[in-house]
């Protein structure tokens, strides 16, 4: 039984290097594309939205002597080639998507509006969302947060390569204990890093409950949208 009419879907852009050290892993962005495809004919609207750190990282070109604004402009660029990637992938396997972008980049894609994004996913399109917010100083967690309220979702499915949210990083700490649902209060009073706080209160503030969970593995994504207890919820 399906819990979710419509989800934003928050992919990481490093996770998209799989066993690489740069760029896109043809592996694991097929796999991707493959488990967005069985829950999308499921009937599941699907919205998404890809972060762009195996290209370029804002704040590691600014490390470097960029300066911020155009650094944050060279990873919205980031984030729309890995966005035209997982759409040409979903495309390969016969599931109609299409790529909008917070500035107007056509042809490369369509300029962002809610009611054309909106229209294309009661269409069954999934609609991949890049370029951040179209602002630099704000993450792609932050435009997660931001169009997945836009879009009315019932939740936000943040994918990453490990299986919750933990007391500490558990690639780094092996006594680290894993929640099974924490309130935004707590993510604040135990300083739990699971999105920049603009993001956080952004979710919090309209109520936009998040599973943080492991997509690396395949067949979770679909596990989340049938109920299973995998992950971690975020809510009020």
């Amino acid at each position: 039984m399906k819990l979710y009419r419509r989800i934003l879907l928050k992919l990481s852009g490093e996770s998209l290097m799989g066993k690489n050290r740069y760029g896109i892993d043809e592996t694991r962005l097929n796999d991707y594309a493959s488990q967005i495809k069985e829950i999308a004919e499921m009937g599941i609207q699907v919205a998404i939205v890809i972060g762009g750190g195996n290209i370029f990282r804002g704040l590691a070109g600014t490390a470097q002597g960029v300066d911020r604004v155009k650094g944050d402009q060279m990873g919205m660029l980031a984030t729309v080639i890995n966005s035209l990637a997982l759409c040409s992938a979903l495309e390969r396997m016969r599931t109609p998507a299409r790529v909008y972008t917070a500035v107007r980049m056509e042809p490369i894609g369509r300029l962002y509006s809610k009611e054309a994004a909106i229209k294309a996913l009661e269409k069954g399109d999934v609609v991949i969302v890049s370029g951040g917010t179209g602002n630099p100083f704000f993450t792609t967690d932050t435009a997660s947060a931001l169009r997945g309220v836009e879009l009315e979702v019932n939740v936000m499915l943040k994918g990453t390569r490990v299986a919750g949210i933990y007391t500490a990083d558990p690639e780094k700490d092996p006594t680290a204990v894993k929640f099974d649902t924490v309130t935004y209060d707590e993510v604040y009073e135990k300083g739990l890093k699971i999105m920049d706080l603009t993001a956080t209160a952004l979710a919090k503030d309209n109520h936009l409950p998040i599973i943080v969970f492991d997509m690396d593995t395949a067949g979770n994504l679909k596990k989340v949208i049938l109920g299973e207890k995998i992950g971690t919820l975020v809510h009020n």
